[in-house]
């Protein structure tokens, strides 16, 4: 338990992401594929009757004992805010309003912010685009931890530390990597946050608050749910950076297991996913993929093999991913 891991370095490559070359390789054979591209207005539906569901747990929280509001910030608020979390990935994609109306996304993207309690909808946007468009790329890809990360975080204690502060390194990340300037979409995101959190408090106390500031924490560190942060793009089997995940977790988190299928095709909505690894079935069949969330969690803490350095990393080129990726 108290060895260090094998892995000392990232796996590094010069080789491009497969996704480009699959993704225009799949639409020759299925052009049908390009009909699900664009808009899903059902999923502005969803996220605002789960905004709404926040509202009315920070209502019901307001007078618990501490124990019952930290209780049900874990089980109950975390889980619909780290849900949110990646309706707003989602969102990132322009799946609300489609490619015409960016700015409607964007300011859906700070409603869908408001259970999570800290602005990140506007900043989470702007290295997205890195990821899909560099994928574990080095210095631009800031999904990709860091080497300090890789070296501290190398036994199983310390990896168990890690997944806790996930959220920390999410948000400090960024800023060594790969820093962009502050924005004024961030600052609007920022004033609204703070303003919608002033509401909570002045209407209910202090409890709503740390309610969904601490499911945020909480369940977007260590927890089932947060698997996903592991199971995208760890190498559990070399030479494969981005890998599915089956599960019935998808139901809670827009299908964001479907990964393989997301970096394919991010113009496509997470609801639609399915139909992709459907139609073109043998070029997903024969990919490896995970079945259980809670298992990659275990694997990853206590297998020597993995760690902060499991990922590829790549020397590009700094070019555009073509029709993939929409602004």
């Amino acid at each position: 338990m108290g060895s260090a891991g094998s892995r000392n370095d990232f796996e590094w490559t010069y080789t491009d992401q497969p996704h480009t070359n699959r993704r225009k390789e799949i639409l020759a054979k299925y052009p049908e594929i390009k009909k699900l591209m664009g808009p899903d207005p059902n999923l502005k539906w969803v996220v605002t009757l789960m905004v709404l569901a926040q509202v009315v747990a920070c209502y019901l929280v307001k007078n618990l004992p501490w124990k019952w509001v930290f209780f049900w910030a874990y089980v109950f608020g975390g889980c619909i805010n780290h849900s949110m979390a990646l309706a707003i990935h989602d969102i990132t994609h322009n799946v609300p309003f489609g490619n015409k109306k960016p700015m409607w996304n964007r300011l859906f993207g700070m409603l869908a912010n408001l259970p999570i309690g800290f602005p990140y909808a506007t900043a989470f946007k702007k290295y997205h685009v890195d990821h899909h468009r560099y994928l574990a790329g080095n210095g631009l890809d800031v999904d990709v931890p860091t080497t300090f990360e890789g070296h501290f975080f190398n036994t199983p204690l310390k990896k168990l530390l890690w997944l806790i502060l996930q959220p920390l390194t999410y948000v400090f990340r960024p800023l060594f990597v790969n820093f962009k300037p502050f924005t004024q979409l961030e600052l609007l995101n920022t004033g609204i946050q703070l303003a919608y959190n002033l509401l909570i408090y002045s209407l209910w106390g202090v409890k709503p608050l740390v309610y969904m500031l601490a499911g945020s924490i909480l369940v977007m560190g260590l927890h089932i749910i947060s698997g996903h942060f592991i199971a995208e793009h760890y190498m559990f089997i070399p030479g494969y950076d981005t890998v599915s995940y089956y599960g019935p977790l998808n139901w809670i988190t827009f299908n964001v297991g479907y990964h393989m299928e997301h970096h394919d095709f991010p113009s496509i909505p997470g609801s639609r996913l399915p139909l992709v690894k459907k139609i073109a079935a043998e070029y997903y069949d024969n990919l490896p993929y995970h079945n259980s969330w809670g298992l990659v969690l275990w694997n990853f803490v206590l297998k020597d093999t993995m760690g902060p350095f499991s990922r590829m990393k790549r020397i590009c080129k700094e070019e555009e991913e073509g029709e993939g990726w929409r602004h």
